[in-house]
């Protein structure tokens, strides 16, 4: 087990190099590199090497990379995101990690089953690219707006999609970004999910992203009425216990960082988005046991 599971953020590929130096002196511990739908004109291999001109005399770590958008349809303006995932995975290197992270895709519309195959299909090679670089991928939980039945970004936001996904495609090298928010906003519990998702090891990278839940709107009004009953929020704002699911993830052999995505609060933004999120790192510091502490035992 690590002697400590670092705590960062998410910062745009296109913003890193402002970004990053502004950020270090506040404490975090890691960042992950993320783009919308495609890496566009970026050279990957200079922005990796600038970045770590920054981090590494830093002791600063990259935790992943990632692309949002979805690579199993090539259109619109997801046309260039599987070659994206391409191009992060050989870049993935040069920036000092292993992972790459982001979105399944899915057929637009269509349940979830019907995407399986073309799933299959599109990250079985990126998988292999991925393994002969000794590589990882990992997908993050957001359901973009999408249910069971239809949605156009993602089919991974459901613990029963995760089983048939890796029952599709079984590649030690492909696991989750997993965070609570995306569960609870479907009013999942996320502490059992846990305990049971951390013990398979496919658990390869965390979002530091909570929500609230109005249960008393929800008991008013239902979850199709007019009011809004969950909100994303930043860790230490939201419902859930950190230093539970920092003890899950521990006692589970969890390596990986958790960053913290930010701009979703909905108090904790515009001018007061920096002090949201250095409120989260300290407070997911705080859960994680503070700093490390050589033992004299």
């Amino acid at each position: 087990m690590d002697k400590t599971i670092k705590i960062g953020t998410l910062v745009e590929g296109n913003k890193a190099l402002e970004w990053i130096p502004k950020l270090i002196p506040y404490g975090f511990e890691s960042f992950s590199i993320t783009f919308w739908q495609s890496t566009g004109s970026v050279d990957l291999k200079e922005l990796a090497k600038r970045i770590r001109e920054i981090t590494d005399p830093a002791g600063v770590e990259i935790s992943c990379v990632s692309v949002f958008g979805n690579p199993l349809t090539g259109e619109g303006e997801n046309r260039d995101t599987l070659k994206s995932w391409e191009r992060l995975i050989d870049a993935a290197e040069d920036f000092g990690t292993d992972l790459v992270t982001g979105f399944t895709g899915r057929i637009v519309d269509e349940p979830i089953e019907a995407s399986l195959e073309k799933y299959k299909e599109v990250f079985s090679e990126l998988a292999r690219r991925s393994e002969a670089r000794g590589g990882r991928i990992a997908f993050e939980n957001c359901d973009m707006g999408g249910t069971w039945e239809k949605g156009d970004w993602n089919i991974a936001h459901n613990p029963t999609a995760w089983e048939m996904m890796f029952e599709t495609l079984d590649r030690e090298n492909i696991g989750l970004q997993w965070e609570p928010c995306h569960q609870m906003v479907s009013l999942i519990d996320p502490i059992p999910q846990l305990r049971k998702w951390v013990k398979t090891g496919k658990i390869f990278h965390v979002h530091g992203k909570d929500a609230t839940i109005a249960w008393d709107v929800i008991r008013e009004y239902g979850i199709h009425g007019p009011k809004p009953f969950v909100w994303h929020r930043t860790p230490g704002f939201g419902d859930s216990n950190w230093t539970d699911i920092i003890s899950i993830l521990r006692a589970g052999g969890y390596k990986g960082n958790i960053d913290i995505e930010g701009y979703h609060d909905p108090v904790y933004n515009g001018e007061l988005e920096l002090m949201g999120q250095v409120r989260g790192l300290q407070y997911l510091k705080q859960c994680r046991g503070g700093d490390f502490v050589e033992s004299i035992f």
